[in-house]
């Protein structure tokens, strides 16, 4: 972005609002959905800047507008803020109309009433009587807050959306604080209500970001979010596709609902997923696009009414695939597709959503359970222990989704050996699988031996165990903290070793309390009375414990997982 058509600078709430700048929400932009969480949070963070010897000043974080001429602003993020912060200027005019009706100073405070009116919420039209207002709401909101509550009259309650119901609530919320807080003071409470505006615009500040257009604005959006800035993104791409229908004048009961179907989407996906979720979709069917290009690829695709109803028909289509993919266990999915997706949302691997979308739309169920299958043991060899780089096996998926796309007949087969350069060779898996460690003070990394072992077990003993029971835990022959008995392991070694995958085996919960951190001739006969086949023959193979056993020990278990996590055609 070039300084021309991004800038930023921080402001205070009065400077933001005064100079005859306007704010507007853009048109389907989300409802007013502050609650009195929200609300509690920012009236403490007033009151602590007001306060003596309170803060001089409070941060209210990032606000994002979008402006051609620097008068007329889009709140592309921030109007939840803004919105509040109105609410709380609006109270404090209502208790000035009260003390003006008590009788107590009037004239002085109702020009106190009116000046705080035109600086903060809007000229009054002397005329018509109508407010021409600094902050326009969205479509859904505007209406109540122009007509009801700007002018600061009857509130009623029948009839209306919950986003304004929660304006109305919130308007009522400060304006009974706002009145507690002006009884409680000394002195004139017109004057108290005037203070507490004045200081209230002085100190509240915002670092204001003014970018030219909806692109720019996603850049900064993908800046902020990069730095732990939760921004919500959905809200941009959402503008940007109803603007294009709005533009081509689509029927007021067809944009309805259409919005019904997308908050329907972003309800279930939950805002922060909606971005990954796009991007997978949007990789399942077209050309290959990162995320930071996402939006503008989007910008320069869908352009029209048809290409919005496409992209949406296609997202409802492939959502259930991500939601299985993302949440297995409230998915419809049979146990051994579930099994499949709770273990790559284990591995935390997401490079493969875009080949198992169109795995799942286009090939018969046995065929997409091999896709899948085979996309888990990838994600083993490539990902889990060979912690390889992503970015290429990420081109190697979506290659083979768009096999699937352009070739309606290909099969399992095919798209299992186009996969062929992100799956690590026998050899190689086995090398790497023999030196890995894997930390298990990490819960993660704990779920991934225990799956490992359980794996080996299975292979090597016949039984099959749930790796996530209870009833066993990891045992580190080699203890995590050694005490008396480990003299033949070094510092260095102890450090080197205990987390070596050879080190560890499954033993019952109780036993492995009872040894703890004992001398390996203690623990052995434990664990040769364990019902683990491979923790018995840890025991009986190996008269003392030493760096070199556990090294023979990893490679013999490196021989066994590469005949486990194996996918035969590429072997």
């Amino acid at each position: 972005m070039s300084a021309t058509n991004f800038k930023t600078e921080n402001n205070t709430y009065r400077k933001l609002i005064g100079n005859g700048l306007t704010y507007q929400i853009p048109r389907f932009q989300r409802d007013y959905s502050w609650t009195s969480e929200e609300w509690e949070d920012l009236w403490s963070d007033i009151l602590g800047t007001i306060q003596e010897g309170g803060e001089p000043a409070h941060y209210m974080g990032y606000l994002v507008l979008q402006s051609q001429d620097e008068k007329c602003f889009d709140v592309i993020d921030g109007q939840q803020r803004l919105t509040t912060l109105s609410l709380i200027v609006l109270s404090i005019l209502k208790n000035l109309e009260r003390v003006v009706e008590e009788g107590k100073n009037p004239e002085q405070n109702k020009q106190r009433l009116e000046q705080i009116r035109n600086t903060y919420i809007g000229y009054l039209d002397p005329v018509t009587l109508v407010t021409r207002s600094k902050l326009t709401l969205n479509r859904n909101n505007d209406s109540y807050f122009q007509t009801y509550l700007v002018p600061l009259g009857h509130l009623p309650v029948r009839g209306f959306r919950a986003s304004e119901h929660g304006l109305r609530k919130a308007f009522e919320w400060y304006e009974k604080r706002v009145r507690d807080y002006a009884k409680k003071q000394d002195g004139d409470e017109g004057v108290v209500l005037a203070r507490l505006v004045e200081t209230m615009s002085d100190r509240l500040f915002f670092t204001v970001i003014n970018v030219t257009d909806e692109l720019n604005a996603y850049k900064v959006f993908e800046t902020l979010n990069a730095r732990g800035v939760r921004l919500s993104s959905t809200d941009l791409l959402k503008n940007y596709l109803f603007s294009v229908l709005h533009k081509q004048n689509e029927h007021p009961n067809e944009m309805k609902v259409l919005e019904d179907r997308w908050e329907s989407m972003v309800t279930r996906l939950g805002s922060e997923s909606f971005p990954d979720f796009l991007r997978s979709h949007w990789n399942s069917r077209n050309t290959f696009v990162r995320q930071s290009d996402l939006f503008k690829t989007i910008r320069n695709k869908v352009n029209d009414r048809a290409a919005v109803f496409e992209l949406l028909r296609g997202m409802e289509e492939d959502m259930d695939t991500y939601l299985a993919l993302t949440n297995p266990e409230a998915s419809h999915w049979d146990a051994t597709l579930r099994n499949y997706a709770k273990l790559l949302q284990m591995f935390r691997v997401r490079q493969p959503f875009p080949l198992v979308m169109a795995a799942n739309r286009a090939l018969p169920k046995e065929q997409f359970i091999a896709v899948l299958r085979a996309c888990v043991m990838i994600a083993f060899r490539y990902n889990v222990i060979g912690n390889l780089p992503t970015n290429e096996q990420e081109r190697e998926y979506y290659a083979a989704a768009q096999k699937i796309n352009r070739e309606s007949a290909v099969g399992a087969a095919q798209v299992i050996g186009s996969l062929r350069e992100i799956y690590p060779a026998d050899e190689a898996f086995k090398a790497t699988f023999a030196d890995k460690i894997i930390r298990t003070t990490d819960s993660r990394n704990n779920r991934i031996v225990r799956y490992i072992l359980c794996e080996i077990e299975r292979q090597h003993g016949g039984h099959d165990y749930d790796f996530e029971s209870d009833t066993f835990n990891i045992e580190h022959v080699l203890p995590q903290n050694p005490e008396n008995g480990w003299d033949m392991f070094s510092d260095e070694e102890v450090e080197s070793m205990v987390y070596r995958i050879g080190n560890m085996a499954l033993l019952e919960k109780g036993a492995n309390k009872d040894i703890a951190n004992a001398a390996y001739i203690v623990k052995q006969p434990v664990l040769q009375a364990s019902a683990f086949e491979l923790t018995k023959k840890l025991a009986k193979e190996n008269a003392d414990w030493k760096p070199a056993r556990i090294e023979a020990r990893q490679k013999y278990l490196a021989k066994v997982a590469a005949s486990i996590w194996r996918i035969d055609q590429l072997s």
